[in-house]
């Protein structure tokens, strides 16, 4: 195998993964796991419970769609690790007077590189990218029910390898405004590779995931717990250092992101959250200031709205994710 060839191979089965997950290696299209909303960033970076008017949210829960003002757009953008940035951009429309529909595109670059022969002479630069086009729509079930679809053509170019793969991601919300409590259940990225890398095909992230949120009372704050990869037990899994076992006490408390919501006024944000395995894996490759650690703020008015969070996703650098949203229907 030419160097050519073992670098490529390395790119797409590592740059896409986010953290140190060596044993996610098995699965293509790891970006899909790598939020680029600043408020689902700022909740951990799991968060489908959140009922709120933001566009962004629709790449992590379709039911979003029925929270957004109809005519949004939403624009995202994050810095990944070193060199590697992320960003969507999203538009929402109602639809009739009990759904909505939205699309959107995501991206991942990770900049250019030595492109080299077998015997390591270089012969010039590479790229890589990868890319998620989703469109989706959303129905109000019940007075407090919402089920919502989105179908997403995933594209992957490192050098020139290519893979296509199709999935749709499918979620159900039941929301209580009287007692601002909401939960959410979704499956997301169940589908096929449709073109692979080489001669075999890989697994796409499938994930399944449980939330809720709720309002604390006359308190001006939220909190968030969202249970994610619930069909991931296995301990080959998760990353351990070393070749260390990995305790079940860990494997189970690695599910989960929690966040918490601070409202000061009705058009400020402020949002904490923490996930525990990205925490843990931080930690065990050898980062462990604020590991699984994020923090973030927006601000909503009238037709604007911004949000900015800080978190630690990688080991080589601290990310800022930036959103920003737009409703062309507002006064």
């Amino acid at each position: 195998m030419s160097h050519r060839h073992l670098l490529l191979t390395f790119i797409t089965l590592t740059l896409p993964l986010f953290t140190a997950r060596a044993q996610e290696s098995s699965s293509v299209f790891n970006f899909l796991s790598l939020s680029s909303s600043a408020h689902t960033t700022a909740l951990g970076g799991q968060n489908i419970s959140t009922v709120e008017d933001d566009a962004s949210m629709i790449f992590t829960n379709p039911t979003a769609l029925s929270n957004t003002t109809s005519h949004t757009v939403n624009l995202n953008y994050m810095n990944y690790m070193r060199g590697t940035h992320t960003g969507s951009a999203a538009y929402v429309q109602a639809h009739r007077t009990r759904g909505s529909w939205g699309a959107g595109a995501q991206f991942v670059t990770y900049g250019s590189m030595k492109e080299t022969d077998q015997w390591g002479q270089v012969l010039g630069t590479m790229s890589a990218l990868d890319l998620n086009l989703t469109g989706g729509y959303s129905y109000a079930l019940a007075e407090r029910w919402v089920g919502g679809v989105m179908g997403k053509f995933l594209y992957s170019k490192y050098g020139t390898f290519t893979s296509v793969a199709l999935c749709v991601d499918i979620a159900a919300n039941y929301y209580d405004e009287a007692h601002d409590f909401s939960v959410s259940a979704a499956v997301t990225n169940l589908g096929a590779q449709v073109k692979a890398f080489g001669n075999d095909h890989e697994r796409l992230p499938i994930s399944l995931k449980l939330g809720f949120s709720k309002g604390l009372g006359h308190l001006p704050a939220r909190i968030t717990v969202t249970m994610y990869d619930i069909n991931h037990w296995a301990r080959d899994y998760y990353f351990n250092s070393g070749g260390e076992d990995v305790g079940g006490f860990t494997i189970f408390i690695n599910h989960f992101a929690l966040g918490l919501d601070i409202f000061p006024t009705r058009y400020i944000w402020l949002a904490l959250g923490y996930n525990f395995r990205r925490g843990y894996e931080l930690k065990a490759a050898g980062s462990s200031h604020a590991a699984g650690l994020s923090l973030g703020a927006g601000l909503d008015i009238k037709r604007f709205k911004v949000g900015v969070t800080w978190a630690k996703q990688h080991v080589s650098t601290n990310s800022i994710c930036v959103s920003l949203a737009y409703n062309f229907n507002k006064p």
